[in-house]
């Protein structure tokens, strides 16, 4: 279930953010809910990314998926992912942003969670398409080809992204794409797998109102500029990388997945890697206690929580609750 979103308190100098995304990555489901290399549970991985969202402080107003939503583009896989997705983001009143992958298949995808069907399945055109989230313009571009794993985006999808592009979107634009336009220095491998003829589309992007490029594929965080753009990379909800292992290359592992929250502000865009899966709470305090900053003015705040030698006294404000005649509350669990 999801709740509200909390009252937005402002603590520094930055206002609200103007729109929140979720950026999702890579969940490859597969058909029957079967597991991952026979041992990844993919559909519980999604499942707790969706309820961390759900019951998260903050309220998203689109959720994008950057592509590899199927392992094997199976039809069922496609229907057991908008069983999944659809009821949160119709719940949180959140918009989804479908993005092929390179383990994505062009006619299920489309007939799935579009409605289109295509008698030629061999024929099906990139799955390119434009959302407008209250005045921020995010554009799906398709980078898979068929039969292959590495990326291309033909001339007739840059140049429709250029005729887009010419007129500029109240909020600005943010591409959603799979494979992200930038060097994959600790998997090399990857490099194989990379988006082919990049400077073409950085001739498209360049001087547009593009303002960050969202991106998957890697299945571990990453970030980059293109094109004098922001590009982010989301992590895998299936599995991620073990970047550092010495005696393996391409190395999954079934750890430290995760998803991004892109916050939206007039003049930047700030992305947060969310980790997803329990842990054990090793400091903290209950939200309720960020009420109490608010009800303090701006030099108390500052004196309280940055002054190193008030830090017993801030605990002592943030911890108590007989006051106010609220219960104790000590969870020990997290996300």
């Amino acid at each position: 279930m999801s709740r509200p979103p909390a009252p937005w308190i402002q603590l520094g100098q930055h206002p609200q953010p103007s729109h929140t995304i979720a950026h999702f990555s890579d969940p490859h489901l597969l058909a029957g809910g079967r597991p991952l290399h026979d041992r990844v549970d993919t559909v519980a991985h999604l499942r707790e990314a969706l309820e961390l969202v759900a019951s998260a402080p903050f309220r998203p107003d689109a959720i994008v998926f950057t592509g590899d939503l199927t392992d094997l583009g199976e039809a069922d896989a496609y229907e057991r992912l908008k069983s999944l997705v659809e009821p949160v983001a119709a719940e949180l009143e959140a918009t989804i942003v479908w993005v092929m992958g390179n383990h994505d298949e062009r006619a299920p995808y489309a007939r799935v969670l579009f409605g289109e069907d295509h008698a030629d399945e061999g024929a099906v055109a990139p799955q390119d398409r434009v959302y407008d989230i209250r005045g921020l313009r995010i554009v799906s571009l398709d980078s898979s080809i068929p039969g292959y794993h590495h990326g291309e985006l033909e001339r007739a999808q840059l140049d429709w992204l250029g005729d887009v592009l010419a007129e500029p979107a109240p909020h600005g634009t943010l591409l959603a794409m799979h494979h992200p336009p930038m060097p994959s220095p600790l998997n090399e491998p990857m490099a194989v797998l990379e988006l082919l003829d990049q400077p073409a589309l950085a001739d498209v992007v360049r001087g547009t109102d593009v303002r960050g490029i969202l991106a998957g594929h890697l299945h571990y965080s990453s970030h980059s500029t293109f094109a004098g753009v922001p590009v982010s990379v989301a992590s895998a909800t299936c599995y991620t990388m073990a970047l550092g292992a010495p005696d393996r290359i391409l190395a999954g592992v079934d750890a430290a997945q995760a998803i991004d929250v892109v916050s939206v502000y007039p003049d930047r865009l700030v992305h947060s890697t969310v980790p997803i899966g329990a842990a054990d709470y090793v400091s903290g305090y209950a939200a309720e206690a960020l009420e109490r900053f608010a009800d303090l003015d701006p030099v108390t705040r500052r004196e309280l929580l940055s002054r190193k030698d008030a830090a017993s006294s801030a605990a002592e404000l943030l911890s108590a609750r007989e006051a106010t005649g609220e219960p104790r509350a000590d969870p020990d669990r997290a996300r």
